[in-house]
């Protein structure tokens, strides 16, 4: 294959396992860090890779406002398809939960048990459902979440 990979992959999915020579750009950051490295790849073909394809498809229709002169591809399937065909990958010894699903194991658990004490202790805990839920919805609607934030310093999370 003669194609530069772009894996949009977070970052700590990155590290935990990735194609050899592939460029780092999270989705995240994909607007405003992939037009000047598109720029550096100017007559290379370019495939978007995360670990299903969903979020290299997002990454591939920001792309399209970058201009025209791209030849950019979405490896279907991701990483996981990448695996199946028996495709290497450079893989962490340590791994680790990946940061978000450390923050849906938290949250999901706060909730439950912010519900459980709402409804045994006092009606007041509901509150803390309710903290979790304007939480997630800010991390949706801008692209900021608080808790992964922190995560992402904790000792079990460096590389």
């Amino acid at each position: 294959m003669n194609a530069i990979i772009v894996d949009v992959r977070e970052k700590d999915e990155f590290a935990a396992e990735h194609v050899k020579n592939s460029i780092h750009v999270p989705l995240a950051d994909f607007s405003r860090q992939a037009p000047a490295i598109f720029r550096a790849l100017s007559g290379k073909s370019i495939l978007l890779m995360c670990r299903s394809g969903k979020r290299a498809a997002l990454a591939a229709s920001q792309a399209a406002s970058f201009g025209d002169g791209i030849d950019l591809s979405v490896f279907q399937g991701g990483l996981t398809e990448w695996k199946h065909q028996g495709k290497p990958t450079l893989a962490a010894d340590g791994t680790h939960l990946p940061i978000m699903r450390q923050v849906q194991l938290i949250a999901g658990g706060l909730v439950v048990v912010g519900a459980l004490l709402s409804y045994f202790v006092n009606p007041s805990f509901i509150i803390l459902p309710g903290l979790v839920g304007a939480g997630l919805t800010v991390a949706g609607a801008f692209g900021f979440c608080g808790m992964a934030e922190v995560l992402a310093r904790m000792p079990w999370n460096k590389a």
